[in-house]
């Protein structure tokens, strides 16, 4: 009797242990929030207190804004085989190498960009051209947003049936897990034929055009984290060169091809959360290997040359009048090493670890997005 009395102290003494937590939640909330997810995610098991601590949105922005102090990269390989992505320090020594939880079955996924520990990634379709004839199947468009930290996936509902895919891009914020998709595409002409296979995916086949064909505007549809739907807002005057674009300052910042050249950047295409589209003009005539970056904070452009200036960088400071300033270049006979830029090559991008949902919704609230 005496010693089912001491166990049964002890238990108690447990319970009361846990529940004294509860008045030092600040404290607490300070202590894990320095924490990698890959531990919280073994403490929320712990407890229910531990549980719905770890999944408040007050806890969830406290651990992201002390993740941001200690950002690493992602090196994500041009179309993965084996869907492997790796966290890369300042040195670029590798910290972690971890296997992306989608499906098999989707086919080579490109990365899209990469945003409060939320990455956007696309499968690789087969390049939509009107000179592909009929045996050629080109497969639809897929869009996943993973979260890397938690190993969750989200696969977004089918985009609108389209002859040609111009580009993407995501847009983040107000609040913090909220996001939107830019698509940009061409819709399907009479020249496709739909065709399901055995597996319930559709694939479209394409007949050449003819000279007197001509190609349809181009159109884009929105999806929204908060409706879990897509919406389509019709055509468009201007499309982005493709997937490559920045967020910055809660805008999302393409190229536009240039009119006599459409490998070559003519103006920046940007849009707001409010959906709001304008154009802006380039500092200087750019080359194929010119690139849209985040430079301390403002929207920038990398233009890369083999002439006077290999390398030039200039910094937007004022968007209403299009004014660039020069923040710095490379000459000739300088002893710099720039990387070498080229075309389909391994990508890397910033990240910052964390436990936003790739829903875009925190727990309770639902929407029409599904797991891959």
């Amino acid at each position: 009797m005496e010693m089912v009395n001491s166990v049964g102290k002890c238990i108690q003494r447990k319970n009361v242990d846990w529940f004294d937590l509860e008045p030092l939640e600040g404290m607490v909330d300070d202590i894990l929030s320095r924490l990698p997810v890959k531990c919280l995610l073994n403490v929320k098991a712990v407890s229910k207190f531990f549980h719905g601590l770890i999944s408040s949105q007050t806890f969830i922005r406290l651990h992201l804004r002390r993740s941001r102090d200690n950002a690493l990269y992602i090196f994500f390989p041009f179309m993965p085989i084996n869907r492997n992505i790796h966290f890369i320090d300042a040195d670029a020594v590798v910290t972690e190498t971890i296997t992306l939880p989608t499906d098999e079955n989707l086919s080579p996924l490109s990365m899209v960009c990469s945003y409060n520990g939320l990455i956007c990634l696309t499968n690789f379709p087969v390049a939509h051209h009107s000179y592909i004839f009929q045996d050629v199947p080109v497969a639809s468009l897929e869009i996943l947003i993973c979260n890397p930290a938690t190993r969750k996936v989200c696969l977004l509902p089918k985009c609108s049936p389209s002859e040609e895919d111009l580009g993407i891009g995501v847009a983040f914020g107000p609040e913090i897990s909220e996001y939107k998709v830019f698509r940009f595409f061409r819709s399907k002409s009479d020249s496709v034929i739909v065709q399901p296979d055995p597996e319930g995916a559709l694939y479209w086949f394409l007949r050449p055009k003819s000279k007197s064909e001509t190609a349809l505007p181009p159109e884009c549809e929105i999806y929204s984290s908060r409706t879990g739907t897509w919406r389509c807002i019709g055509p468009v005057q201007h499309h982005p060169m493709g997937a490559h674009h920045v967020f910055v300052n809660k805008k999302v910042y393409w190229f536009i091809p240039s009119e006599d050249n459409h490998d070559i950047p003519g103006s920046i295409l940007a849009v707001d959360m409010e959906e709001h589209f304008e154009t802006i003009s380039l500092p200087d005539t750019l080359t194929e290997l010119s690139f849209l970056i985040d430079f301390e904070g403002c929207l920038s452009v990398v233009a890369v040359n083999d002439i006077e200036e290999p390398v030039v960088i200039w910094i937007l400071k004022n968007e209403n009048e299009s004014v660039w300033e020069k923040k710095c270049s490379a000459v000739p006979g300088a002893v710099v090493d720039f990387p070498v830029f080229e075309p389909n090559a391994h990508a890397v991008f910033p990240y910052t670890e964390s436990l936003l949902p790739c829903s875009g919704r925190f727990a309770g609230e639902k929407n029409n997005q599904r797991e891959a």
